[in-house]
């Protein structure tokens, strides 16, 4: 069985397609799953959505991603774990790629992404190639896409509560240690919101705090103002 587990704060700007794209993916399947959208802290519709298209709500008020996504694996039934972003578009080819990939050895994995909407010039062009390239090269899962068996999740204790960001970089990392884990040449398409949403000054402050001068920050909340910040209004979203 395959558990698809959903973090959610405040999403309903999203979380509907997101489902939409996720349940046609699994009609493809030839097992059986479950959806489960940890709702953690949510003052929007984010639950109602959720519950209109079949998912499995958990309602947490932690508002730390690493400990939301333990929450809904601690409620899961499946043997596969997929961990999605609540932006995050799915297609049934990358699914079944992660499911051969797993029948075949691997313990877990991530896969390629495109960010969609409109983004600044030299990110389309210089830096997300780069990311992507170097994520490909070290074997590093990305955030709104990565799976894993429960055994290894388990063996790997979670993600890691302690951080505030880049806890898939850590994830993957453990994991690795544990078995063969592989990137996808198949993609998923994320919403490149907080790109639109957040200056080049933001991002390079951030960057730094999660780089250079990570030990310092990355047990801060406060210090990863991009994800735990105030939600900005994506000037592209169709909600009001």
């Amino acid at each position: 069985m395959i558990s698809f587990v959903i973090p959610a704060w405040n999403e309903e700007s999203v979380l509907g397609p997101t489902l939409d794209a996720l349940n046609a993916a699994r009609k493809e399947l030839a097992v059986e799953s479950e959806v489960i959208v940890v709702d953690d802290s949510s003052t929007d519709q984010t639950a109602s959505i959720a519950h209109q298209r079949g998912a499995r709500v958990v309602s947490v008020r932690l508002r730390q991603i690493s400990a939301t996504r333990n929450a809904g694996a601690r409620e899961s039934r499946g043997n596969l774990l997929v961990f999605i972003d609540a932006d995050t578009i799915v297609t049934p080819k990358v699914v079944r790629a992660a499911v051969e990939a797993v029948r075949a050895g691997a313990i877990g994995g991530g896969c390629a992404i495109h960010y969609t909407g409109r983004l600044p010039a030299y990110l389309r062009l210089i830096i997300i190639p780069f990311e992507v390239w170097l994520a490909r090269k070290l074997r590093i899962a990305f955030g709104c896409f990565l799976f894993c068996t429960r055994a290894a999740f388990d063996a790997v204790g979670g993600f890691d509560t302690a951080i505030y960001a880049t806890e898939e970089v850590t994830m993957s990392r453990a994991l690795q240690r544990r078995g063969r884990f592989v990137c996808l040449r198949e993609r998923v398409s994320t919403s490149g919101r907080k790109l639109r949403t957040h200056s080049t000054w933001e991002w390079f402050i951030q960057m730094y705090r999660i780089t250079i001068a990570r030990e310092k920050y990355i047990r801060d909340r406060n210090a990863m103002a991009v994800w735990y910040g105030d939600r900005r209004p994506d000037p592209e979203s169709t909600q009001p």
